[in-house]
């Protein structure tokens, strides 16, 4: 008999994120080998624009961990696109992942309305395309190999 309950619950997600590492390490010889090396961890990546007076122009948010770079914001101020900017944080973005953390590949989600024509000139293919999320929108998973 189990009782089934729905309420947030920091310490429970805490212990069971704990026990499907152990489970996933376990499993998988590739996550065993990462366990205690410095790659296991995911470490920020940030790229930022800043305009002649210092305020935010744009900027790159994201993460390496093991050998890849996930994106995960790209913004550029309305009044700079058009001018290479977005191009300029992704590649910086890229060129540090590839020299400074030995990343081989790049990952991002993107939605229809954002920028997946941008990704894809720059090299990213998509591979996921999720319709209806959220409603009316069409979510896509590109990669991209780093070299």
């Amino acid at each position: 008999m189990f009782r089934i309950e729905a309420e947030v619950d920091k310490e429970r997600r805490d212990l069971l994120r704990s026990r499907l590492r152990d489970t996933n390490t376990a499993a998988s010889p590739v996550l065993a080998a990462l366990r205690g090396t410095p790659a296991e961890r995911e470490l920020p990546l940030h790229v930022w624009a800043l305009d002649g007076t210092g305020a935010l122009a744009g900027g790159l948010v994201g993460h390496t961990w093991t050998t890849w770079l996930h994106v995960a914001y790209l913004w550029v101020d309305e009044r700079h696109r058009g001018a290479g900017l977005g191009s300029r944080l992704l590649a910086r973005a890229e060129r540090l992942a590839v020299t400074e953390r030995g990343c081989h590949g790049a990952r991002l989600e993107t939605w229809d309305f954002q920028a997946p024509d941008f990704y894809r000139r720059h090299g990213y293919k998509i591979v996921c395309a999720i319709p209806d999320y959220p409603p009316g929108v069409t979510e896509y998973t590109l990669l991209k190999p780093l070299r």
